[in-house]
C-alpha cells in the first residue's frame, strides 16, 4: 500500500507543476514552501523552487535553492542546470560550464541543457565545440527560436553570414515578431548593402 504522505506530496508537487505551467509561480511557490517546511529534504520542492524563481528573474533564490537540492543529491541534473544557467546570466563562464556540463552527463539528450551548453561554450571561446552543441540542441528541437538565434549568433561570430541569416530568417517564419531575430536581420542586410558590387554607369566604365 502507498504510503499517504508520500501519495500527498505527489499530487501537491504536481499542482505546484500545472500553476508554475499557468505562469502562476507566486502561487506554486507559496504550495512549494509549504512542502518544504514539513520535509527540508525535499529535492523534488527545492528544485521546483529554483525554477519558479528563475522565471521570476529572482537568480539569488533560484541559486540558493538550487544549490541546497545538489548539495543533498549531487545528481539533481534540475539542480546543475540551473546553478549553471543562473551563472551563465551573470557572465560566470567558468562556473556555469561546470555544472551544465555535469547537467548534460546526468540528463543527456535534453534540448534546453544543449542549448545552454552550448552558449556558455561558445561565450568561453570554445566556438567549435559551442557549434556542435548548438547544432545537436537544434536537432532536438528543431522550431526553437532561443536555439536558432543562439546558433546564428554563434554561425555570426564565425563570420558565416549566409548560416547565420538563414537561421534568424527561420527564427522569424516561428516567431515574426523575435526582437533579437528581427535586429539581427537587419545587421546583416545593412553589412550585405555596404558590401554589395556596385553596377558602374556607362560614363564611369573605363575606355580602353
Amino acid at each position: 500500500m502507498q504510503d499517504p504522505t508520500t501519495e500527498d506530496t505527489l499530487r501537491r508537487l504536481e499542482e505546484a507543476e500545472q500553476l508554475k505551467l499557468m505562469g502562476k509561480h507566486a502561487q506554486a511557490l507559496e504550495m512549494l514552501e509549504e512542502l518544504l517546511v514539513e520535509d527540508p529534504t525535499n529535492i523534488s520542492a527545492l528544485e521546483e523552487i529554483a525554477d519558479n524563481e528563475l522565471h521570476l528573474d529572482h537568480l539569488h533564490r533560484a541559486e540558493v535553492a538550487s544549490k541546497q537540492a545538489v548539495a543533498l543529491d549531487s545528481k539533481s541534473y534540475m539542480g546543475h542546470y540551473i546553478l549553471g544557467f543562473t551563472y551563465s546570466k551573470q557572465g560566470r563562464w567558468v562556473p556555469a560550464l561546470s555544472h551544465l556540463q555535469r547537467a548534460n552527463l546526468l540528463q543527456p539528450n535534453n534540448s534546453e541543457i544543449l542549448r545552454c551548453l552550448g552558449w556558455a561554450l561558445l561565450q568561453n571561446g570554445q566556438r567549435t565545440q559551442g557549434i556542435v552543441t548548438l547544432e545537436r540542441a537544434l536537432n532536438l528541437d528543431e522550431e526553437n527560436p532561443l536555439t536558432l538565434c543562439d546558433l546564428g549568433f554563434a554561425y555570426l561570430q564565425a563570420k558565416n553570414v549566409p548560416k547565420a541569416k538563414s537561421l534568424f530568417l527561420r527564427t522569424l517564419d516561428i516567431d515574426p515578431e523575435n526582437p533579437r531575430a528581427i535586429k539581427c536581420v537587419q545587421a546583416i542586410e545593412k553589412i550585405e548593402q555596404t558590401f554589395k558590387p556596385q553596377r558602374l554607369t556607362r560614363k564611369e566604365v573605363p575606355q580602353a
